[in-house]
């Protein structure tokens, strides 16, 4: 099946937008899609499963327990050991931020 990774992007984006592109039981592929999201104030992300993301469009900026904050743009990408705890600090308010990640065990 072709799909196309920045058609349609959703309409409503009041909420981030989650979206499984392949999922079998080693590896999860998502877009995401966000637009002046942020993680909640309490709580962070600590996934079981590493995390691999790319940012197609938009910024966004990511935020470590251990206080380091890394900005990314178009074309960054970062690798998140599994248990590391993080959160979005913010992402782009003008434009929809298209996020591709790849989870895997």
């Amino acid at each position: 099946m072709i799909g196309n990774i920045f058609s349609p992007l959703p309409e409503d984006v009041s909420q981030e937008v989650v979206e499984d592109l392949v999922r079998s039981s080693n590896v999860r592929i998502e877009r995401i899609v966000s637009y002046g999201h942020s993680s909640p104030e309490t709580g962070w992300y600590d996934q079981g499963e590493s995390e691999w993301v790319i940012v197609l469009d938009g910024s966004g900026t990511l935020l470590f327990e251990n206080g380091m904050e890394i900005a990314l743009r178009v074309g960054d990408h970062i690798n998140i050991p599994a248990h590391t705890r993080h959160r979005v600090l913010r992402t782009d308010k003008d434009r929809p931020t298209v996020w591709l990640a790849v989870f895997y065990t």
